[in-house]
């Protein structure tokens, strides 16, 4: 298949760009800096230069691929605008092709809010945060178009060798410091691991009839105490931690922070028995971090 990336060297788009072309299939990246042209090429991948909020220069791409995904995403203040006018663009340029284009939309566990003692699946009401409500609305927007066909992939909590959703308590151990959880020890988190959801994606776009939402999750809800412990146990921290409540790290991070402090359960049944998808890492303890 001939795909095109929208934010293919990304934190999950670098790993996805590595797993099609493991897999034969030919990718197109979007590219904005001469850095993500060197790191498309250097992956085998082909760079397209263009922006997210000007589809007007790469949206054709869209009529010669077998497959499209949306990764990408500005992360600021005009990031639900610049979803809005590429998946818009997307789905008119789709419209003039003799058959609909196959689609992966990237939404989020953070759409589904705090579940609590629930385990959300793809029935679940969502109750998205509200920096991220637009997600919810671009997601239906894709699902009902007849230029697509399309799915909707909802990715727990992303982490990595490198850290990805353990980053910040990573950092603090190795500057010694205190973990700062965000409003309880007791939060828990769906986790998923960076490669295995980079297959989930795959497996989902080589099954074009294949639509709706999909949940992809490793474990369904991991307590925030059982990573931390985990952290110090690897990287020779005292385990201490200080609470910070959610009124606090919303006036210091802003309000996406919402989404960390959010006690979460996810799972991922539909994916699994539908593509196949079965996630090397079962426990975020026997990964690399």
């Amino acid at each position: 298949m001939n795909i095109l990336i929208l934010g293919g060297t990304g934190t999950i788009g670098t790993a996805l760009t590595q797993e099609l072309l493991r897999h034969g299939h030919d990718v197109t990246g979007l590219s904005r800096s001469d850095a993500s042209d060197r790191k498309l090429e250097a992956m085998g991948a082909r760079p397209l230069r263009g922006d997210l909020r000007s589809p007007g220069a790469w949206v054709r791409e869209a009529a010669r691929a077998d497959g499209l995904v949306q990764l990408a995403a500005t992360f600021d203040d005009g990031m639900a605008e610049a979803d809005t006018t590429a998946i818009t663009a997307i789905l008119q340029q789709s419209a003039l092709r003799p058959e609909p284009l196959r689609m992966i939309y990237t939404g989020g566990c953070w759409l589904y809010g705090a579940t609590g003692s629930r385990v959300a699946d793809e029935e679940s009401p969502m109750r998205p945060i509200r920096c991220f409500a637009w997600m919810q609305k671009n997601a239906r927007m894709v699902l009902s178009s007849p230029a697509v066909s399309a799915a909707v992939i909802h990715p727990a909590m992303v982490y990595h060798a490198e850290g990805g959703a353990f980053s910040r308590y990573l950092e603090d151990a190795r500057k010694a410091m205190p973990f700062e959880i965000w409003g309880s020890i007791a939060t828990r988190w769906p986790l998923v691991q960076r490669e295995d959801l980079a297959r989930a994606y795959r497996l989902l776009l080589e099954a074009p009839g294949l639509t709706g939402h999909f949940n992809a999750s490793a474990e369904a809800g991991v307590p925030v105490a059982d990573i931390t412990r985990e952290i110090a146990r690897r990287h020779g921290h005292d385990g201490g931690y200080v609470v910070r409540s959610l009124k606090h790290v919303l006036l210091k991070y802003g309000a996406w922070a919402e989404g960390p402090a959010l006690d979460q359960q996810m799972g991922s049944a539909k994916l699994r028995s539908l593509t196949g998808w079965q996630p090397q890492f079962s426990s975020f303890r026997t990964a690399q971090f």
